[in-house]
């Protein structure tokens, strides 16, 4: 009879155990998943370098609104609309100001990426 009870006791304790490790392994893998997905898109943020165009920038990121000129703009990332660049461009095939040495709103698909800041997290601005 004691044998009995200390077999169903550890075998009560091997059931829990198992059903222990089995809910914290797949948070732990989610966790995992979640830092390598960031990992994969910080990556292919720090693929665009100035001097791309705005065509290269594109395949990787989307407009944001909010203020913006034709040489200047905020970026979020196709992955996730929290990560962020702000880039400066030299504009192509156009001048960079009008007669009234405004800078202005036009944006050129070929326009050189001047200067890109790192990535950063902020939430959505909605127009």
């Amino acid at each position: 009879m004691v044998r009995r009870r200390l077999g169903l006791a550890l075998l009560s304790g091997a059931i829990i155990t198992v059903a222990v490790i089995g809910q914290v392994r797949p948070e732990a893998a989610t966790q995992r998943d979640r830092v390598a997905w960031v990992a994969e898109s910080l990556k292919r943020m720090q693929t665009v370098k100035p001097g791309m165009t705005r065509t290269d920038l594109l395949k990787v990121f989307t407009t944001e609104g909010g203020l913006s000129t034709g040489l200047h703009r905020t970026f979020v990332s196709r992955d996730c609309p929290y990560f962020k660049v702000d880039v400066e461009f030299k504009a192509v095939g156009r001048p960079d100001r009008d007669a009234s040495g405004r800078v202005t709103l036009v944006e050129g698909n070929q326009d050189i990426i001047v200067k890109i800041s790192r990535p950063y997290l902020q939430f959505s601005i909605m127009d």
